[in-house]
């Protein structure tokens, strides 16, 4: 057996004490409606249609994936400060698009991206850490979207869902992407081992929270709820952290002279 045979056997028996003793209560697909407003939390939508989450981090700048730029900019909006697609309490347009030049949509390196929108909105954002955030495997964490609750229906949940995922070893998340992707330090896996239990279509863009921190940006995965394909989040590494201060600082100095 190699390397990687012995790292899945390994976490799989891991996981699997780890569910049967945490219960099977369950915790995007196959999560929970969030019951408490979360002023941060930003659907992106063209043409009025959600397309992906975001996170509102300034008054006037939110963070999301790379790949949720939709083209042409006049057809995209933002909602902010409601848990319900169709009772949003506040859109706004934007005014660009900032990635960085390295993003590649194959790879998913830096799938990381800034919008500024067209004015300043009225909601509490969510601070980025000040530093990277070590997230140890096994940790446990949360991810928040809108994404479809039915893989065989490409549609938006109404109803702002919550899914908690257990972070997953880099080495490990490189074996069942195996040939697909190379996981780098920029980047982090996350993942349920249950069944129908997972992100899909639609959420990407959101946030991951580890101990109530928000430690990364969802990239996307194989498939919906695929246990051996975990979910694979841009890493609010020191790289990307710098990268976001260094726009929002390069922004302000244009507005302030």
């Amino acid at each position: 057996m190699d390397v990687c045979g012995y790292l899945i056997v390994y976490y799989f028996l891991a996981f699997t004490f780890f569910k049967v003793a945490a219960c099977s209560e369950v915790s995007i697909i196959g999560g929970k409606d969030v019951k408490k407003r979360q002023s941060w939390m930003v659907s992106i939508q063209k043409d009025q249609k959600h397309v992906c989450g975001g996170i509102l981090i300034k008054d006037q700048w939110v963070l999301t994936a790379a790949h949720c730029e939709a083209k042409p900019i006049s057809s995209v909006t933002v909602l902010t400060g409601t848990l319900s697609l169709s009772k949003g309490s506040q859109r706004v347009g934007i005014l660009s698009y900032t990635k960085p030049k390295t993003f590649n949509a194959r790879t998913k390196q830096d799938d990381i991206m800034l919008i500024k929108l067209n004015k300043k909105v009225k909601a509490k954002p969510k601070k980025i850490p000040k530093k990277e955030q070590d997230v140890p495997p096994g940790t446990k964490c949360v991810v928040t979207g809108w994404g479809t609750t039915n893989f065989e229906v490409l549609e938006p949940s109404d109803k702002l869902q919550m899914l908690e995922v257990t972070a997953v070893d880099r080495e490990l998340c490189n074996c069942y992407y195996k040939n697909d992707l190379v996981i780098t330090k920029d980047m982090l896996c996350a993942g349920n081992k249950q069944e129908n239990r997972g992100t899909c279509w639609g959420d990407s863009g959101g946030p991951l929270e580890c101990k109530k921190n928000m430690v990364g940006v969802l990239s996307g995965s194989d498939g919906c709820s695929n246990p051996k394909k975990p979910t694979v989040y841009t890493f609010l590494s020191n790289r990307h952290i710098s990268w976001i201060n260094s726009i929002l600082k390069k922004q302000f100095n244009s507005t302030n002279f």
